[in-house]
C-alpha cells in the first residue's frame, strides 16, 4: 500500500524565541500548477506552535499552500499573512517551519 503525502507545519516567533500559538492556517492543494487552488484543511497552531491535525493530501496532488493568518497575531507586523507554495510528490512528508519576526519570516523543508 502506497504512503500518503503529507504535510506539518510549525510557528516559532524568532523575536522572542518561544512558539507562535493561536495562528490560523489554511491548507489548499492543486492537481497542476496554473490551475485553482481547492481549500483542503484548516487548523491553528497550538501552545508549541505546530498543526497537529493536517489530513493527507489528496491523490494527485502535485503543489501545497500554506496561509498562515499572521497578522492577529503580530497586529503590527508588515506581514498580515504569509503564503507559501510548495510543490510534492507522492508518498512524502513534508515539513514546512515559519520562522515568523514583525518584519520578515523565512520558510524551509523540515524533517
Amino acid at each position: 500500500m502506497a504512503t500518503a503525502t503529507s504535510v506539518s507545519t510549525h510557528i516559532l516567533d524568532t523575536s522572542v524565541g518561544r512558539p507562535a500559538a493561536g495562528v490560523d492556517v489554511e491548507l489548499s492543494v492543486r492537481a497542476a500548477s496554473g490551475t485553482d487552488w481547492t481549500p483542503h484543511a484548516t487548523s491553528a497552531t497550538d501552545a508549541d506552535g505546530r498543526c497537529r491535525d493536517l489530513p493527507a493530501l489528496p491523490e494527485g496532488t502535485t503543489e501545497v499552500r500554506l496561509r498562515f493568518a499572521t497578522g492577529p497575531y503580530l497586529p503590527h507586523a508588515f506581514f498580515p499573512e504569509v503564503a507559501v507554495v510548495f510543490a510534492v510528490e507522492p508518498g512524502e512528508h513534508y515539513h514546512v517551519p515559519l520562522l515568523l519576526t514583525p518584519f520578515g519570516y523565512s520558510v524551509y523543508r523540515g524533517s
